[in-house]
């Protein structure tokens, strides 16, 4: 499981929130490591802004030292089904890379979050990529993380003064079946984060986009009951 061999010790932590279940359960690793919560979710004009409210209840629940919602309209440059007019895909995982991938998400997600990090004088940074049962983004690889790693002491007024910047993926190498065990051993009420592209009408998840399937095939592995409100 990903139970973090290390301990906060009151320091400030900021953790990329999405309103999703796999930031809700890195964001209670941060919590059960003993770092102070400061959570980051950026409005990118996306698709599924219901993922929004789920961060903001995912935080409250935390006890977030600070919750900044950050608006960023990545609707102005287009090319992803999740913020421009294209459909989401319905018909299952496939070998390429989906159009539910937005251009340098991740990498433009970090920077921010690294800004606001060096700004609070927080040198620990966690996002809830996963390299295994995921859509096949290639900002969610190792590769990614470790040169994004290099990258915080090359960019920041703090690297350049010997302070390094620690960027952690706990999730990276499990499965959606573990996440759903994680989430339950840190006692989440899961169903309060979101996972849904295409949201249906209702406040209901559509079942179908790849995400959907990705988290219901997850909760079924792991023998858990998932309370999520699906249209299909």
């Amino acid at each position: 499981m990903a139970r973090l061999q290390m301990s906060g010790d009151g320091r400030d932590a900021v953790v990329l929130l999405s309103g999703g279940l796999d930031s809700m359960v890195v964001a209670g690793l941060t919590r059960e490591t003993g770092f102070r919560l400061n959570a980051l979710t950026i409005d990118y004009n996306q698709r599924h802004r219901r993922e929004i409210e789920s961060a903001s209840a995912i935080a409250e629940l935390l006890g977030a030292e600070r919750h900044v919602v950050l608006p960023l309209d990545l609707r102005q440059f287009g090319g992803s089904a999740l913020t421009d007019e294209i459909d989401v895909p319905k018909q299952g995982l496939g070998d390429d890379i989906p159009v539910t991938y937005v251009p340098a998400r991740n990498l433009v997600f970090l920077s921010l979050t690294l800004a606001w990090a060096e700004a609070l004088g927080a040198r620990d940074i966690f996002i809830g990529v996963n390299a295994l049962d995921y859509s096949g983004y290639p900002d969610c690889r190792p590769e990614f993380i470790a040169a994004f790693s290099e990258i915080a002491e090359l960019a920041t007024k703090a690297g350049a003064q010997g302070s390094k910047f620690a960027i952690h993926a706990p999730l990276q190498q499990m499965s959606k079946r573990e996440i759903a065990l994680e989430a339950a051993r840190l006692a989440l009420p899961s169903e309060i984060s979101w996972s849904c592209y295409d949201p249906a009408s209702g406040d209901m998840a559509c079942g179908l986009c790849d995400s959907c399937r990705l988290r219901k095939a997850g909760f079924a592995d792991a023998g858990l009951i998932d309370r999520t409100l699906y249209a299909a």
